[in-house]
């Protein structure tokens, strides 16, 4: 990011954009966990193979992150962050921490369907 120029800016401006977003939603996470209905989606991939690089909903959110003037959200660094966030559980279904993120994202899910 140092020596991209183009980058520093966008920094610069998706800050403000960011912040906008958070006056209009309240929240960035409840801006951005509404594009999943704020639940995890949880998947059952067996090998890396299967694993996407991007989905639907990453291009959807990459779309409009850009309407709202974000630069550099492509469909792949968004979902990135989406597996990040814990949006996604992407654990192969023979990784030790799958289940335990699968629980989590239950867990977390029927806090959601309480509110």
């Amino acid at each position: 990011i140092i020596r991209n120029k183009l980058k520093i800016l966008a920094t610069v401006s998706n800050a403000g954009s960011f912040m906008d977003i958070r006056k209009e939603y309240g929240s960035f996470s409840k801006y951005i966990w509404e594009f999943t209905g704020s639940i995890s989606i949880q998947n059952k991939f067996k090998s890396l193979k299967e694993l996407p690089s991007k989905t639907e909903v990453s291009d959807i959110i990459s779309k409009d992150l850009k309407k709202r003037n974000f630069k550099f959200v492509g469909s792949t660094v968004i979902y990135a962050h989406m597996q990040a966030a814990g949006m996604v559980n992407d654990h192969m279904t023979n990784c030790f921490r799958y289940d335990e993120i699968k629980m989590l994202g239950r867990e977390q899910n029927k806090e959601t369907l309480l509110q």
